[in-house]
């Protein structure tokens, strides 16, 4: 026999305290196409701003936010900036790679071998008595 079970509501990945003061405090305000979703204070805080926050999906990472969501979340505009889809020159959005295996790691560096090319004025360093 199937039973019919509401579809389950999907939370973002917050701390409790996150999501307990969003559930009283919060009004969505949208969601961007990675399915991030945006919040802020129903009321305005004394001197006239009210608190905005991103409920990530998945690991909570500043740089996944647009372009567009940035710029409402730092108060440079009073509603998001309209998702205008993607130029067929943009690349994808990728996340910064900033110490994981897949940052960028120079010629020279340790990881890399620890030597690098070298340059035709290179570097001599001085020795105390030579």
């Amino acid at each position: 026999m199937d039973h019919w079970q509401p579809a389950p509501v999907y939370l973002p990945p917050m701390n409790i305290g996150t999501r307990l003061f969003t559930w009283l405090h919060g009004r969505e305000i949208g969601q961007d196409a990675d399915g991030n979703r945006y919040f802020e204070e129903k009321r305005a805080r004394p001197g006239g701003r009210s608190r905005r926050w991103v409920a990530y999906v998945g690991e909570a990472e500043a740089s996944k936010v647009p372009a567009e969501w940035h710029s409402w979340l730092h108060y440079t505009t009073d509603a998001p900036l309209p998702s205008l889809g993607r130029k067929l020159w943009e690349k994808p959005h990728l996340p910064n790679l900033t110490g994981t295996p897949a940052g960028y790691r120079p010629p020279g560096h340790d990881y890399e071998g620890g030597k690098r090319a070298a340059a035709s004025s290179d570097y001599e360093s001085w020795t105390p008595g030579s």
